[in-house]
């Protein structure tokens, strides 16, 4: 979507300080205004609540475990848990926003829902969602992440979703989104299942929603463990969807550290990263005021790493908000701290972690080492859709 077409939704907008709200060419204003009206009656809805809570129960098996992992914790002079959202039904902590928002969908009486995706696991997903609601189902899809993301691509496939390839752009997440909002402008009687928390309102407040039972069920597993919070929380953020779920129950408890994870490519130059909360610059973009990475001439810009859910110039408002206020801090993680960190997780405790996750690991070791701190590392995914792509960096490496 091009700035210049855009006015701002003055009804339906919704801020983090300074940064969110709703910027959409006016065919999407009412639209999105239903949708506002919508979610919020339904999140005050305990009959929508319980559905909700009964479908993460007894089909994505939620609660997700908090591990305590033994041997990482040695080795880094800390106690380290690990919330194992790669355990997760599909794979990773987007199952837990699109069952929320399919339930959305299906009261608003959608007939299709469209979603974006980077890494594969949101297509994934919002796939399976859909074909747990039988709804037909189009996911878009940059032409770079459908090659390094290709069982994600087959396994979308056969849940019955169809997968559009675009070739805009650098084919990747941001590619995705512009494809996506493209055919949602052209189509709103399409229901556009956003998968992380970016764009206009309602949808960082609506996943956040959907996501915050991540950071619910660390609060009474930890303090079962522990009797008490946990010194930190770390999550990797490429939009921002599973940090903000991890974060979300304890923004207002400030002895409890936020730690981000950003992907920092191969070197913090332009085109070579991913590190917008370090270098992004505020713009309105995607639908929203946050910040994003630009070019010289205050466009946005194209971006990298080698975790294509992280592959993603913008970010989510609330996180845009977080880092101003100090109240988390970010850090880029390279492709090979990530990539170190990927290996030895899966040689110290037997988890293979997505190379995303493995960007929140990576930022415990560099930040955290023999600090005897008590931290939670929100493994978000599972890492069966990189393991072909890394073989030759990782698995033949001794």
């Amino acid at each position: 979507m091009k700035t210049m077409n855009l006015t701002e939704n003055k009804v339906n907008k919704a801020y983090f300080g300074e940064y969110g709200g709703c910027f959409v060419p006016p065919i999407l204003e009412s639209k999105l205004n239903h949708l506002q009206l919508k979610f919020d009656e339904l999140r005050k809805d305990q009959n929508f609540n319980k559905e909700y809570i009964n479908y993460l129960k007894n089909y994505v098996g939620r609660p997700s475990p908090l591990y305590f992992a033994k041997n990482l914790s040695k080795l880094t002079g800390n106690k380290i848990y690990l919330k194992r959202e790669d355990l997760n039904h599909t794979g990773a902590h987007k199952i837990n926003n699109t069952i929320g928002q399919i339930l959305v969908a299906k009261s608003m009486g959608a007939q299709e829902i469209i979603a974006e995706t980077g890494a594969g696991q949101h297509g994934v997903a919002s796939a399976t969602a859909a074909a747990l609601m039988g709804m037909k189902c189009k996911i878009f899809m940059g032409k770079v992440d459908t090659e390094r993301q290709a069982l994600n691509v087959v396994r979308m496939q056969l849940l019955g979703a169809e997968v559009i390839t675009t070739h805009l752009g650098n084919g990747t997440l941001k590619d995705a989104v512009d494809a996506a909002l493209g055919y949602y402008i052209e189509n709103p009687d399409s229901y556009y299942l956003l998968g992380s928390a970016v764009g206009p309102h309602p949808y960082p407040q609506m996943v956040k929603f959907f996501q915050s039972i991540i950071g619910k069920e660390i609060k009474e597993q930890f303090y079962k463990l522990e009797k008490k919070l946990p010194d930190a929380i770390i999550a990797c953020v490429g939009g921002g969807s599973n940090a903000i779920g991890a974060f979300a129950e304890f923004l207002n408890h400030d002895e409890v550290m936020l730690l981000g994870a950003e992907g920092g490519g191969t070197m913090l130059t332009a085109g070579n990263h991913a590190a917008t909360l370090t270098l992004g610059k505020k713009m309105i973009f995607q639908g929203a005021n946050s910040l994003c990475l630009a070019n010289e001439n205050g466009e946005a810009s194209g971006s990298y790493s080698i975790a294509a859910g992280l592959d993603y110039p913008g970010i989510g408002p609330e996180h845009a908000h977080l880092k101003e206020t100090k109240r988390a801090t970010y850090y880029p993680i390279s492709d090979k701290e990530a990539i170190d960190a990927y290996k030895l997780l899966s040689r110290t405790e037997g988890i293979i972690p997505a190379i995303e996750s493995a960007h929140a690991v990576a930022l415990a070791l560099k930040t955290m080492n023999n600090k005897n701190k008590k931290i939670v590392i929100n493994v978000s995914g599972r890492g069966d859709k990189d393991v072909d792509r890394l073989d030759q960096s990782v698995i033949k490496q001794n």
